[in-house]
């Protein structure tokens, strides 16, 4: 079976992990292939910016976190299979289900949109 057959069961479960922790961001896409996240306002151009996402590519599903983004100490209690996940400094890309390593990102993700709060830049 061809990797890519699994991406629609990681969309769901990723973005479901967006929705149980959503609050008051607001949602600006929700199609089948991507579901973004908006809210607060950016420190230096003063709008609403994207918070968290997640989105179908040709390779692999990807979860971005902007939580992660402007606070990267979140990441010093990541375990090595997550962080082997990472590509650049906010994105996480999954080619198959990983329950455990979806726990572990919706636990980062909670602390990441605490941080965010708490620095004033979501609401």
């Amino acid at each position: 079976m061809p990797p890519f057959s699994e991406f629609p069961a990681i969309f769901a479960a990723l973005r479901g992990l967006l929705e149980r922790n959503a609050s008051k961001l607001t949602v600006i896409e929700d199609s089948a292939n991507r579901y973004c996240l908006e809210g607060g306002s950016h420190p230096t151009h003063k709008k609403p910016m994207p918070i968290a996402w997640v989105q179908i590519g040709k390779g692999y599903v990807s979860f971005h976190h902007m939580g992660v983004y402007a606070r990267p100490a979140l990441l010093k209690t990541v375990s090595k299979e997550l962080r082997a996940r990472m590509q650049g400094k906010s994105c996480f890309n999954f080619k198959t289900v990983d329950e455990a390593l979806f726990s572990e990102l919706e636990e980062l993700t909670i602390r990441g949109f605490d941080a965010f709060r708490k620095a004033g830049f979501m609401p």
